[in-house]
């Protein structure tokens, strides 16, 4: 066992600390105030069902391409840099997404957010973990930053609800602006600069080769949920697939990979990350369905669908919070298992909730969900970055980042396109509707804007089938989802076994200690 005495954080790097959670605040609220946007944005720009999930996921499909490309970006010029460069092209694509006036334009600069985004996350990780060196005050720092992230999400729905009561639906994009602008006035102020001594170069085809396997087999398992099979979602999932190999195999000769996919023999970093992988899934698709039951099932305005959103919000602050306690009395493995048995039991609610006179158990059970994720989003994050030696903590980050991000996309184009499916299998457009019906079967949104162009009782016929099928659909992703989240339960307690640190290696060797590497192997 390691017993070096690391040295604690002072002042300075408790300051920087506050600077970074910037960031963290500022993407949150960023995805809970897009979900609560989606019906403004369906209504003005009319947006297919198909263009409508890209517009909410590719945000995230390009942060997951570029998070890795990124963290060896910032060992070379410099993290802090980065993080700087970032935040200035994250305000200017923000409004560039703000006056989009077409579904393409708002795709293209969510992809660009997606670009800029790549570069804060893994920068802010990564720095956490080099100015909190001693774990007990890394593990305090990253709770914090989780913690942020928790408060983003808070806020989202509040502020963002207010927004739109009052101005477009481009105006939550300008959300960020200031956010950045702050940033960028403090960050050189308070933040450390950490530059890897000897930086390799980037390896473009190693980055062709990530957005390669990862973009096909998102797009394939898209078209896979939503039409089922076909030659075309099968061979882009399988090509995707091909593609991952050859990245694997490229890495393991480089000199300088762009991922040390050597983490991956440690198995607390591979089961950790698998379970943040699937909950950010899990978490994904079931926000962007609940979101529109408040607003489109049950009728409430913005602002009053992100008050309902706060217990939830809530429930991940205090968990988030009091997971990093409990996990000194007890193992985190447990703290976390039993966390996502809670949010099962909030998803079987979600999975039984009906059409009407289900708000009260839609709140409860969404709080649920969200409590019991609280605890891995704390200590799973600390997990993956602290079993990881010092001198691959960029990379970690960058791995840990690239897992979630690429979980709440997946969560959206997977549960979204099945959630979508049910929908189209069990509305049924009521005798007497005239006009093109195609609208109307695609999407809740497209149903109740059709609505309100028809006479009272066949516009009251449409929309009850129309919220039936749609609340058939969140019951099918809660059902998944409650499924899913036992069997990550099942995982964690089965596989990390030991509470040890991340100098603790099993006497079995089943862990093995990365050896030390140059600092040019950093990510």
């Amino acid at each position: 066992m390691n017993t070096t005495v690391e040295p604690r954080a002072g002042l300075r790097e408790w300051l920087g600390l506050a600077i970074l959670a910037l960031p963290t605040l500022l993407l949150s609220i960023d995805v809970s105030v897009l979900h609560l946007a989606v019906p403004h944005i369906g209504e003005d720009l009319s947006p297919s069902a198909s263009q409508m999930l890209w517009i909410i996921d590719i945000y995230g499909f390009m942060i997951a391409g570029f998070l890795v490309a990124m963290g060896t970006l910032g060992d070379r010029i410099g993290r802090r840099r980065l993080l700087l460069i970032g935040a200035a092209a994250f305000g200017v694509a923000s409004v560039f997404a703000a006056y989009a006036t077409d579904p393409v334009a708002l795709i293209a600069a969510r992809a660009a957010l997606g670009v800029a985004g790549a570069t804060l996350m893994p920068s802010t990780l990564a720095l956490i973990s080099n100015m909190f060196r001693d774990p007990q005050q890394r593990g305090l720092a990253i709770a914090v930053w989780v913690t942020m992230f928790s408060v983003g999400i808070a806020l989202g729905p509040v502020v963002g609800g207010l927004f739109l009561e009052f101005f477009w639906w481009g105006s939550v994009f300008l959300l960020g602006v200031p956010i950045m602008l702050l940033l960028l006035v403090a960050g050189p102020r308070l933040l450390p600069e950490y530059r890897a001594e000897r930086a390799g170069r980037i390896d473009l085809a190693s980055v062709a080769l990530s957005l390669a396997a990862i973009l096909p087999v998102i797009w394939g398992i898209k078209e896979l949920a939503k039409e089922g099979p076909s030659p075309l979602s099968i061979l882009a999932v399988v090509v995707g697939l091909v593609v991952g190999v050859t990245f694997v195999r490229r890495q393991r000769v480089l000199a300088d990979p762009l991922m040390d996919v050597r983490l991956f023999r440690i198995r607390r970093f591979t089961v950790m990350l698998t379970a943040m992988l699937f909950s950010m899934l899990i978490a994904g698709g079931t926000y962007l369905f609940v979101t529109q039951y408040l607003q489109l099932v049950s009728g409430l305005s913005p602002m009053r669908a992100g008050l309902w959103l706060l217990p939830a919000a809530i429930a991940l602050i205090i968990t988030s919070m009091l997971a990093p306690v409990l996990a000194q009395r007890f193992r985190p493995a447990s703290v976390v298992a039993v966390g996502l048995v809670v949010s099962a039991v909030g998803h079987f609610m979600l999975a039984t909730v009906g059409s009407t006179d289900g708000l009260a158990q839609l709140v409860t059970g969404f709080a649920l969900v969200y409590a019991g994720g609280g605890p891995l989003i704390a200590l799973g994050t600390d997990m993956v970055v602290g079993s990881a030696p010092p001198e691959q903590a960029g990379s970690a980050s960058a791995i840990s980042e690239t897992s979630t991000e690429l979980g709440m996309a997946l969560g959206v184009a997977v549960l979204g396109s099945i959630g979508t499916a049910v929908y189209r299998s069990q509305i049924t457009v009521p005798d007497g509707f005239t006009g093109d019906a195609t609208a109307a079967e695609e999407t809740l949104t497209a149903a109740v804007s059709r609505a309100a162009q028809l006479p009272g009782d066949l516009a009251s016929a449409l929309l009850t089938s129309a919220r039936d099928a749609f609340t058939g659909g969140l019951n099918t992703v809660g059902a998944i989802s409650a499924t899913v989240t036992v069997l990550l339960a099942v995982l964690v307690v089965a596989a990390v076994r030991d509470r040890a640190s991340r100098d603790e290696q099993p006497a079995d060797g089943s862990e093995e200690k990365m050896p030390a590497q140059t600092e040019g192997a950093v990510r």
